[in-house]
């Protein structure tokens, strides 16, 4: 990844609207910024929230509050608690988000 063409800036993430985004289950809230091909994300999932498709897009995500199970097409799944990140490449292994108790993410992708 290059990271070329973007002035040095600073995000007040409480200024930048949430787009509301449902779920099978539960809402996501998404505070996204567009850093030419690089789109960053603070994402609140509501307790209960299950992703209504298999996403395949790439992305690096730090667990900032609550729990994010991750589940791989294949079956495995991964928990995430505050401090814990995962990261994946573009259509490499489709997964789903569920946050039982809900959740805080920063995503990059």
């Amino acid at each position: 990844m290059q990271l070329t063409g973007i002035p040095f800036g600073v995000t007040d993430w409480a200024d930048v609207p949430a787009a509301e985004h449902p779920g099978e289950q539960g809402r996501a809230y998404w505070r996204s910024r567009q850093f030419g091909d690089i789109r960053v994300r603070m994402v609140e999932y509501t307790a209960g929230y299950l992703a209504d498709h298999w996403c395949e897009k790439g992305h690096i995500l730090l667990c900032l509050e609550g729990e994010l199970h991750t589940e791989l097409d294949d079956g495995r799944v991964f928990i995430l608690t505050p401090g814990m990140s995962y990261q994946v490449a573009d259509r490499a292994e489709a997964h789903r988000s569920r946050a039982p108790q809900g959740a805080k993410l920063f995503i990059v992708d």
